[in-house]
């Protein structure tokens, strides 16, 4: 495929988190997902790792990012970078909903929980 009708992101099981696969392994591409994202007020992902580097984009909102032991504010018109098998959890700390674009390195996204199970993603990566 190369032209693709981009869906908006749907609720998902993960409280507070719409998600929708704009490109993946379904899509053709062997190297590369892009995942967006939406975060309402006060939710957070779960902590987890990727075996493959990921970038955050921020559109829109305020969020926090946990990584090594440390907190990190971001928000719209900036990105966050995260080398493979970094553990980290985003939080939407604003007020209004949190909106991202993740795009990784591998495809499908393999997700670790921090004790190494995996976590099975509820929508295709």
């Amino acid at each position: 495929m190369y032209v693709i009708d981009q869906s908006t992101p749907a609720a998902t099981p993960i409280e507070g988190l719409a998600h929708a696969t704009w490109a993946g392994v379904s899509d053709g591409l062997t190297q590369l997902s892009v995942w967006r994202q939406t975060l309402t007020p006060g939710a957070a992902t779960p902590p987890h790792s990727h075996s493959c580097d990921e970038v955050v984009l921020c559109h829109a909102g305020q969020g926090e990012l946990h990584i090594d032991g440390q907190v990190r504010s971001f928000g719209a018109g900036q990105s966050v970078v995260l080398p493979r098998e970094k553990l980290h959890q985003l939080f939407s700390v604003g007020a209004t909903p949190l909106e991202l674009t993740g795009i990784f390195g591998q495809t499908p996204v393999p997700v670790r929980l921090p004790d190494g199970q995996a976590l099975e993603l509820p929508w295709r990566s």
